[in-house]
């Protein structure tokens, strides 16, 4: 292990409980509240994890990555997460075993792939606070949405314009109704790194589960703008008119009260964001 990259709170019914996702990818836990950590070895020992690690880029911050760490707030035994090269996993007796849960996912380099091969990359993964069986990524191939008890992703950025196509890093969702989610679609043909495609950012919205996307780039630049928002750098607030924020790696935190009707940047000139977290504050 290299370093940590995210951090997940456990279940609520373990309030000392801490998950940490690292680089090359790990998996550990902690139980008194990042005092001590010890390895999932049902994770860390899986006969595949070796397929998963060993580029030239592990342990560095564009490097392959344990991002997304999910607690099924129904169990806490039941868990998924999501990583580079490695896709979805899943396990219901909280990290002793885990399953594949890849069907589905377009894999970069090889056409109607098994679960478990490796080269999945999703780049990011949530899952619906209103409906824990809703689970939404976006990914190195695109946009998906899973509705458990199923266990096949449906690719739902095909609906994309395809100027703008479905590739990026982010992905929040709309705190209470489960078909709305946000993404920041970035160019995925060969420019490194991404950046909004055309130099034109905007986000866009789904209000029925992907069936169709809106763009929302007022306040936005209009033109000469190649921005990057990391994979953890958006996110949504629980007011009632829902607020969603995003991080770039110039430094920027750009905010909307609107639920992305209209944006604004709220800071400048900080250094490099890999993630935006929001806490509410005391009453």
């Amino acid at each position: 292990m290299d370093h940590v990259f995210w951090l997940t709170q456990g279940h609520a019914s373990e309030p000392n409980a801490w998950y940490a996702g690292t680089s090359p990818q790990g998996l550990f836990r902690s139980n008194d509240g990042g005092v001590t950590w010890d390895g999932v070895a049902g994770f860390n020992e899986h006969p595949k994890r070796d397929a998963w690690t060993g580029g030239a880029q592990d342990g560095t911050p564009d490097g392959p990555k344990m991002h997304s760490i999910i607690i099924d707030p129904r169990n806490a035994r039941h868990m998924y997460v999501g990583m580079s090269s490695g896709g979805v996993l899943e396990t219901e007796n909280q990290g002793q075993s885990w399953k594949h849960l890849n069907k589905g996912l377009k894999h970069f380099f090889i056409e109607n792939p098994p679960e478990d091969a490796p080269g999945h990359d999703p780049h990011c993964v949530v899952m619906h606070p209103a409906q824990p069986n809703r689970l939404y990524m976006q990914a190195h191939t695109g946009i998906y949405r899973l509705d458990r008890p199923g266990d096949t992703w449906e690719r739902i950025g095909l609906k994309m314009p395809k100027t703008v196509g479905d590739i990026g890093f982010p992905i929040a969702v709309h705190p209470r109704d489960p078909d709305t989610a946000w993404v920041f679609p970035m160019d995925g043909t060969s420019v490194w790194p991404r950046t909004s495609p055309g130099g034109k950012p905007a986000a866009y919205v789904t209000r029925n589960a992907g069936k169709s996307w809106t763009r929302q780039d007022k306040g936005w630049p209009a033109s000469n703008a190649w921005l990057t928002v990391f994979r953890q750098a958006m996110t949504t607030d629980a007011h009632d008119s829902v607020g969603v924020y995003a991080g770039t790696t110039g430094g920027e935190v750009w905010a909307s009260t609107n639920e992305g009707a209209s944006w604004r940047c709220i800071a400048r000139n900080l250094p490099q964001i890999y993630s935006i977290e929001l806490a509410q504050p005391a009453r």
